[in-house]
């Protein structure tokens, strides 16, 4: 009877926890989710910023940029041509020699058009967080447009505004993208996490470095 009345509490123990946990995880899930869309532009709205952040997704071995990456620079593009913004930061992973995303998205940008030197590069965005805190501490971002999916959006716009940017996001969805339902749970998990870092953790990113103004040039970030 004793070890029934423990196991039973510690049942009620267990699901109380979950409870609480599940609670918080969808509260800061919806939380972000609504400040996002607060802060959503949609591209023929008027506007002005002084550069748009491009995050970075996988580019193939040949330098082929994915479906998702692809619209992500032209969208960015479209922005920079219509006058809405004055450069585009490319951000993402060029942690080694045999993967670079940033490289290939500028040659991109470049090919529709974009004159290199308006095309910054952070090859330390290797993650949502690390590459809006690069923007704000390295690249001394103060407003900006933040392209990428619709799934990622809220996520990355809430950091840059926590980190104190006047940061809005248009999204670039122009096709269809398989995975949509792992990407829109994985997302679940994501905001909190960056939730925690934001307000609690504050982690430094994997690299920091000297600060490049993106009201500069954008070649003294180029590699190549």
């Amino acid at each position: 009877m004793g070890n029934w009345l423990l196991i039973r509490s510690l049942i009620k123990k267990l699901l109380f926890f979950t409870g609480l946990a599940l609670f918080f995880l969808f509260t800061v899930n919806s939380h972000i989710k609504s400040t996002g869309e607060a802060h959503r532009l949609k591209p023929e709205d008027n506007f002005k910023a002084q550069t748009a952040i491009v995050l970075g997704a996988y580019v193939s071995p040949q330098g082929q940029l994915c479906d998702m990456l692809v619209d992500r620079v032209q969208t960015a593009v479209d922005l920079y041509k219509s006058g809405k913004v004055e450069k585009l930061l490319m951000t993402g992973d060029h942690g080694s020699t045999t993967y670079d995303e940033v490289n290939h998205m500028r040659l991109y940008a470049e090919k529709l058009g974009i004159p290199t030197e308006d095309i910054f590069m952070d090859h330390a965005g290797f993650s949502t967080y690390d590459s809006m805190v690069r923007a704000v501490e390295v690249f001394c971002v103060q407003s900006a447009v933040i392209v990428t999916q619709e799934f990622h959006l809220p996520r990355a716009t809430y950091i840059a505004r926590s980190l104190g940017m006047e940061a809005r996001g248009v999204a670039a969805d122009r096709h269809l993208y398989r995975g949509v339902e792992y990407n829109e749970a994985r997302e679940i998990l994501a905001r909190n996490k960056d939730f925690v870092n934001v307000h609690l953790f504050q982690p430094e990113p994997k690299f920091l470095g000297p600060a490049i103004s993106i009201t500069g040039d954008g070649r003294q970030t180029h590699d190549q």
